[in-house]
């Protein structure tokens, strides 16, 4: 049969990212599809060399918008075992409860857009709403509603007020309430089942395979989640991951809509365990410079994202390197593409919520 090869990328009428394959068809299946990296690559990894180890945070955080908090995060955790800092537990707190909160928008901000991507405008708009509102927290919160540049080495630049905490989650409470009925469509529609059921299956032993991480694992019913681990205070919450069996497109929706809910409710039990503001520090000076190298682990949103930093005892660090989750699943994605129509390609490639502006730091 006559193969044809179909350039996809990097626009796309339903990728929000500029992600760029190349489509072996033999009529309208998919037979091989060859990723392309490098279209949007920016070089910032680069820029350690001249910006301050202080002020490279802020780079950091600029590696992705929806990310944007736990890069910042993962920065300052990694400096602060370089540095050997003791941060004060009110600020783990705070960081915590601003990670799940991250965790929330950015599944909404995907969920909106997978709805998009199936043509389903209304539930987009549902999605999208939902998520200003949690916007709105985090620019009351932290002045930002997109980059936010709260974390610092040594602590938080910004408290929250113990009213205001218990205000930010009784609003969470009500938020999803409100989403419930969202979800369940996501879940029982029978378009969206349609579209999603079935297709794109990775099965819990090539999810191993091809060392799939995030929703994209978890879906394949693989445990795996570095919240698990017990750092930065997950040890003290009951928290076990949200798990389904499918390994689908449907499945990872699923997943994702569940971890929603989970979130908020990680976030009620942070407020109920935290230290109260009074008299409580947020932050500690650190002076000196750094020497040493460290590998940090975070759960983001799309998976485990592992930043490497080493330091040789100047103000510029000598090597800044993140590997983020699109990247360790973009195997697992070129493996559900090879074999399914053409059709499908779009929404197999949204359902592992591709970040390419991650990727191509």
């Amino acid at each position: 049969m006559k193969r044809t090869v179909v350039p996809m990328g990097p626009q796309h009428p339903v990728l929000p990212e500029p992600i760029v394959l190349d489509l072996v068809l033999e009529d309208e299946k998919v037979v091989d599809a060859i990723p392309t990296i490098g279209y949007i690559h920016r070089g910032l990894e680069a820029l350690v060399e001249r910006v301050e180890y202080t002020e490279f945070g802020y780079v950091v955080e600029r590696i992705c918008g929806i990310c944007s908090f736990m890069h910042g995060m993962g920065y300052a955790v990694a400096m602060e075992e370089i540095m050997a800092v003791e941060v004060p537990e009110r600020a783990r707190w705070l960081r915590l409860i601003w990670a799940e909160m991250s965790r929330i928008h950015s599944h909404l901000l995907w969920l909106g857009l997978g709805a998009d991507a199936f043509g389903f405008e209304n539930l987009f708009m549902h999605c999208w709403r939902t998520r200003e509102e949690v916007l709105d927290i985090f620019e009351k919160t932290t002045g930002g509603r997109i980059i936010f540049s709260v974390n610092r080495i040594g602590g938080v630049r910004r408290d929250i007020s113990d009213t205001e905490l218990a205000a930010i989650v009784e609003k969470l409470q009500q938020l999803g309430a409100g989403f419930a009925a969202t979800a369940r469509i996501f879940e029982t529609d029978p378009s969206i089942r349609h579209r999603l059921s079935g297709v794109g299956i990775l099965s819990r032993e090539d999810a191993h395979a091809v060392d799939a991480v995030g929703p994209m694992a978890r879906a394949s019913g693989i445990r795996m989640d570095t919240r698990l681990t017990g750092t930065h205070l997950y040890d003290r919450l009951d928290f076990e991951p949200v798990l389904e069996t499918a390994g689908d497109c449907l499945a990872r929706v699923v997943v994702r809509v569940r971890e929603i809910s989970q979130s908020i409710d990680l976030i009620r039990q942070a407020v109920d365990r935290m230290p109260k503001a009074e008299g409580a520090p947020i932050e500690v000076k650190v002076r000196g410079l750094p020497t040493g190298e460290v590998f940090e682990r975070l759960e983001q949103p799309r998976g485990e994202v592992i930043y490497y930093i080493k330091a040789n005892g100047t103000k510029y660090l000598e090597r800044f390197r993140a590997r983020t989750p699109t990247f360790a699943n973009i195997p697992a994605m070129i493996k559900l593409v090879k074999g399914c129509d053409l059709a499908d390609v779009p929404n197999i490639i949204m359902t592992i919520d591709p970040c390419i502006s991650c990727t191509e730091r």
